[in-house]
């Protein structure tokens, strides 16, 4: 009987412990003009090493509130990640989100009624940077068909992916 893998000896999980401060970048869209907030994301260990809790936060401009609460575990029957993650924003899924873990980077791709969301987050030197983009279910605006096959959605009228948010941090 093989060890169960903790998240926290998982090279994609453990150099994020700790509380992280920045800023998040949020660009133009239909949730409002392009702007910069003040952010903090924080990864602690819990139910003895067996997950990583993600909880991360930043208040808009008008004092308006966004948080969103992650939890990470490794698959014990493969070396995967898997990600449950709920925000201010949408609904609890029913099923984790199977993240990749290449280059140093953590992936994941989260889909939603809307469409959707894809978070790449790494580290570079000592900057943590997590970059979340959008993909909707309908037609793209800026290109006839929706885009490219790659990029397409089930019915093949899919936008391709488009920058929602830049967060950089360092180590609080």
């Amino acid at each position: 009987m093989s060890e169960t893998p903790s998240p926290h000896d998982h090279p994609a999980l453990s150099s994020l412990l700790g509380h992280w401060r920045g800023s998040t970048r949020l660009a133009a869209g239909p949730w409002g003009p392009e702007r910069t907030v003040e952010a903090d994301v924080t990864y602690l260990r819990v139910a003895s090493g067996f997950g990583v809790v993600q909880t991360y936060s930043h208040r808009e401009p008008d004092g308006t509130h966004f948080e969103g609460h992650g939890m990470f575990t490794v698959d014990p029957d493969h070396p995967d990640v898997l990600w449950y993650h709920a925000d201010t924003t949408g609904p609890v899924p029913a099923v984790p989100d199977r993240c990749t873990w290449r280059g140093g980077v953590l992936r994941v791709e989260r889909h939603g009624s809307a469409g959707w969301t894809r978070h790449s987050v790494r580290l570079d030197g000592d900057l943590l940077i997590h970059v979340t983009e959008l993909r909707s279910r309908g037609p793209s605006r800026t290109q006839p068909g929706g885009g490219s096959a790659e990029n397409a959605g089930a019915d093949g009228t899919g936008s391709t992916y488009t920058l929602f948010m830049t967060s950089t941090f360092t180590r609080a």
